[in-house]
């Protein structure tokens, strides 16, 4: 039986086959410590008692046919509202776009501005823009970073590839590493967008910014997100925002996003979205649009989210330092934002005790999820090479007691190596 060019060209999750394993040794009784997942344990991290309330309120007054297209009206004012209050964006509600989450939003812009065979560019590691590049047959532009750079891309590693570009496609803090973009950094970004846009003749197609930042409310210390319409009004025809309330709310199985920007483009994103069925149920959006508007509410679970967020992965950052400093080849960036942390773990070329040879970093994962019971992501499921030894490691779905007892189990797993 044969099935389309596109289904066939699609590749498989590598994040699925490192679960598919997990699964398997916990069938058979092992304890692993899962950081895998960019997800939230409900029962670790409950969604907001308020928000929760308000969705039950939704479904006994029987909010529960169609929504409006394009999100309920209620919902669109308060996120407008939502993005004056805690980022300074102003947009009308009519350029808001409330989807189930942020998946159909992303897949929406990529849609609306990109034509098949047009130029997509964007940096690896990050989330998905390969896949959805696979799906409109785009000529995807992969841009390498570094970790001196926090594996963000600079100004000059993006620069020789807009020409032509129909997309430019960002997120910050970044999924899969945690890291964010400077002021700076991000300011000489914008500044090539703009340039390349006043290059383009009249009525031609220009240069859009995909700017996810859906992890923009979970930030640390004195890290501060930037977004290109703050630092650069003029992109405001331009920028496409990726938000929503799954990750700053522990509400992933919520399913409520919002996508914002030139009027024009949400509006064909609409069709889209609607043509894909991707709504957001309207006892949630009717309960978000409630939910938002209560500032104390929401900022107060904001910071109780943030401290326990920030614990987990100071902790695994510092037992990776101290790894380190103890002198086995492994590093980690300090926590900036998201619930990720990226971790350097590079034993390549080393021998188990059993005789294998870890060839890559795939091999490293599995011997650490076998002799070590910890489990990552490493980046080649993020569009980088399997010879890039960097492993992404979410905090949301494990206690902050597991996290601290996998470090001796890690250091012991890597001592065993020759």
């Amino acid at each position: 039986m044969s099935v389309s060019l596109l289904a066939q060209n699609l590749h498989g999750s590598e994040i699925i086959k490192i679960a598919g394993e997990i699964n398997e040794l916990k069938r058979q009784g092992q304890n692993i410590a899962n950081l895998t997942i960019g997800d939230f344990d409900s029962n670790i991290y409950p969604i907001p008692a308020p928000l929760k309330d308000k969705i039950i309120d939704a479904y006994n007054h029987n909010q529960t046919n169609y929504p409006a297209a394009d999100g309920m009206l209620d919902l669109r004012q308060s996120v407008s509202g939502f993005l004056k209050r805690s980022l300074g964006l102003e947009y009308a509600p009519n350029q808001i776009l409330i989807s189930g989450g942020s998946r159909p939003l992303i897949y929406s812009i990529f849609l609306a501005v990109v034509n098949p065979g047009e130029k997509v560019v964007f940096p690896a590691p990050s989330w998905n823009n390969n896949h959805y590049s696979d799906l409109l047959n785009a000529d995807a532009v992969i841009i390498p970073t570094a970790p001196e750079n926090n594996f963000m891309p600079t100004a000059d590693d993006i620069r020789p590839h807009l020409k032509g570009a129909a997309l430019l496609a960002l997120c910050s803090p970044l999924n899969p590493t945690g890291t964010m973009f400077s002021k700076k950094n991000l300011e000489e970004i914008c500044d090539l967008v703009i340039a390349e846009n006043k290059s383009r003749a009249a009525g031609e197609k220009p240069l859009y910014l995909l700017y996810d930042q859906i992890y923009s409310q979970l930030t640390f210390g004195e890290h501060k997100h930037y977004d290109p319409v703050t630092l650069r009004p003029e992109l405001k025809d331009y920028t496409i925002f990726v938000d929503g309330g799954s990750k700053c709310f522990a509400a992933t199985g919520v399913r409520v996003g919002w996508g914002f920007g030139p009027e024009l483009v949400i509006e064909n994103m609409k069709a889209i979205v609607g043509h894909m069925g991707a709504w957001s149920p309207k006892p949630e959006q009717m309960a978000m649009a409630k939910f938002l508007t209560d500032e104390a509410d929401v900022n107060s679970y904001l910071d109780d989210l943030k401290g326990k967020i920030q614990a987990s992965l100071t902790a695994l950052h510092e037992g990776f330092q101290e790894m380190k400093a103890s002198g086995l080849n492994v590093d980690s960036i300090e926590p900036m934002g998201a619930i990720y942390l990226t971790l350097k773990i590079d034993y390549s070329g080393k021998t188990t005790p059993d005789g294998q040879v870890l060839k890559d970093s795939a091999d490293i994962n599995f011997y650490l999820i076998k002799e070590a019971g910890a489990a990552f992501v490493p980046f080649s499921a993020f569009g980088t090479g399997d010879d890039v030894n960097w492993f992404r490691a979410s905090v949301g779905a494990t206690p902050l007691s597991e996290i601290e007892a996998l470090i001796p189990r890690v250091k012991a797993a890597l001592g065993k190596l020759k």
